[in-house]
């Protein structure tokens, strides 16, 4: 489709590439006077039926295709789920990037370790502020989430003005960071918004996230009832939260710990911009180690059970310098992200098989959601008065539930989409105008690949139905010369029994070939192919992917 049609100089139109319809995997765009305005490029994590795959992200092949006209990224906030895809797919936009102080300094530690950070434009905006990155007007406001800085874009143009929220909640004392910027957002409902583009996560939950304030105090107080060593789990980027484990382990007279590269990362960004000041230097794990049991509070990666965090390997006994013995305590401090409920429970039943007690959410109060509730939307959409809502950030469910309260808060117009879905946000009533492809990408080993290609495809195959390899030598008149050798992998042992049937009926089925068909090689290995996944078809209901080897002497 022209590319004119997709980008009509006088709309303002917005087109999610990830994150509509699920949660993660953030990549959005806004286009207006035939120019592009990318928000958030992240990354999501792959489950079972995505086998060798580390991470998944949005395909950028549209902006990329118009990296001509991609004037910038902007960055609402430092989440992986925002930005973790930077690294893996920036050489493909060549675009500058827009961050605040604290977003920045995670971006650069990222890029270091890929050989990015001196081809990367990083463009530094400070909180509050208004800016323009070609014919866009951006102004950063302030909101509270589960990270320093989390900001909200307006994006004025000609054509209309949007509220992107980002990720937020209305925190009243988020310990780290500023307050939301109430004064901003009633200024913004005054001015006139057309559209607002908001975060979906908890539209399904009734009245507010609540305060890291108060989770400082649980830490605190849940620490000091146990005697020997305690970790406590939770996401790298929450600074608020590792200051809180830090006062639960002053508190209790434990050293404090960072256990997982993720955490020293963060930990360093947080002090580059004094979000840590006042806060003691955490000890390295190889520090912890040597230290009595009951005078250490560990801080882990691993909350969501990803197979290389440091609690993972600590549970499976492959950390280099921290054990967990039976009596020891694990805090889960962080929710259960969608998706990750199988390897979470496989962490926390292995914890509870060595005699470490497990504490979740469910048993005490240790976490609050980043995320706004319905009365926090309820009070979002009291100021900023939008003529449209466009909810994001969320499954199917919660896009349908934060589109119903916004008409119950008087929006006029809503609109839910998914991922590759143009809405014409203005002039006029908003409108679904096209549908681009939209795909995923897999990070597999070292590689990005195609998640719908052709060879990610053939391994799932595999994986659900197994293999099968067959060598047949025929001379130059199509006659066997000798038994055909059948491999197959994942649906039958080394039984010579099975192994010796299938290579009875390939045999049959190629003696039973026209003689003429016999002396084309391409016929053969089709025979044979049939053959072998007719046989275990019948008799396991499985039809492997067959590779067949044809040999002339």
């Amino acid at each position: 489709m022209p590319a004119a049609t997709l980008n009509k100089p006088d709309e303002l139109v917005f087109l999610p590439l990830g994150g509509a319809g699920e949660i993660g995997m953030n990549l959005n765009l806004y286009g207006y006077g035939g120019k592009w305005l990318m928000v958030d490029l992240g990354i999501s994590f792959p489950d079972e039926t995505m086998p060798g795959v580390e991470i998944i992200m949005a395909d950028p092949s549209f902006a990329a295709e118009r990296k001509a006209d991609l004037v910038g990224l902007m960055i609402t906030h430092a989440h992986e789920d925002h930005i973790g895809a930077i690294s893996h797919l920036w050489p493909r936009l060549g675009c500058p990037i827009y961050a605040t102080p604290f977003t920045a300094s995670v971006l650069r530690l990222k890029l270091a370790e890929t050989g990015l950070l001196h081809s990367v434009k990083i463009v530094e905006q400070p909180l509050g502020s208004r800016f323009n990155i070609g014919p866009f007007d951006i102004e950063l406001i302030s909101l509270t989430h589960s990270i320093p800085e989390p900001n909200a874009l307006v994006i004025r143009t000609a054509a209309g003005t949007v509220l992107h929220t980002g990720d937020w909640k209305f925190d009243p004392n988020p310990l780290v960071g500023q307050t939301s910027d109430f004064a901003a957002l009633t200024r913004l409902g005054e001015e006139g918004v057309d559209a607002l583009i908001g975060d979906s996560t908890n539209a399904l939950r009734a009245g507010e996230a609540g305060s890291e304030a108060d989770v400082r105090e649980s830490l605190i107080e849940l620490v000091g009832r146990y005697d020997n060593r305690v970790a406590i789990a939770c996401f790298a980027s929450n600074v608020a939260r590792l200051q809180s484990a830090a006062a639960a382990g002053a508190a209790h007279g434990r050293q404090v710990a960072l256990v997982g590269r993720s955490l020293w990362r963060m930990e360093q960004a947080a002090r580059e911009n004094g979000y840590l000041d006042g806060t003691a230097a955490f000890i390295t794990d190889e520090e912890a180690a040597e230290l009595p049991r009951d005078k250490v509070l560990l801080i882990c990666t691993g909350s969501q059970g990803e197979p290389r965090s440091a609690l993972t390997r600590i549970a499976g006994n492959d950390h280099q310098n921290i054990s967990l013995d039976a009596g020891d305590t694990v805090i889960f401090s962080s929710r259960v992200i969608p998706g990750n409920e199988r390897p979470i429970g496989r962490l926390q039943n292995q914890l509870a098989k060595m005699g470490v007690k497990v504490v979740t959410d469910d048993e005490h109060f240790v976490h609050v959601s980043g995320h706004p509730a319905r009365d926090e939307l309820s009070r979002m959409y009291q100021m900023v008065r939008p003529k449209v809502a466009l909810p994001v950030h969320g499954e199917a469910r919660h896009l349908i539930a934060h589109a119903q309260l916004a008409e119950d808060c008087q929006v006029p117009q809503t609109v839910i989409i998914e991922n590759g879905e143009m809405v014409r946000l203005a002039p006029g009533p908003a409108k679904v105008i096209d549908q681009v492809e939209t795909g995923r990408l897999g990070l597999d080993g070292k590689n990005l690949v195609q998640l719908d290609g052709g060879a990610f495809k053939m391994r799932l195959r595999m994986t659900f139905n197994g293999s099968a390899v067959a060598t047949i030598v025929l001379d130059r008149r199509g006659k066997v010369l000798a038994l055909p050798q059948i491999t197959v992998h994942g649906l039958i042992g080394e039984d010579a029994e099975d192994t010796m049937s299938l290579t009875k009926a390939v045999e049959k089925a190629i003696n039973g070939m026209p003689a003429g068909a016999k002396m084309e090689d391409e016929a053969v290995r089709e025979t044979t192919r049939l053959a072998i996944r007719r046989m275990l078809s019948n008799s396991l209901g499985k039809k492997p992917v067959t590779e067949v080897h044809v040999v002339r002497v």
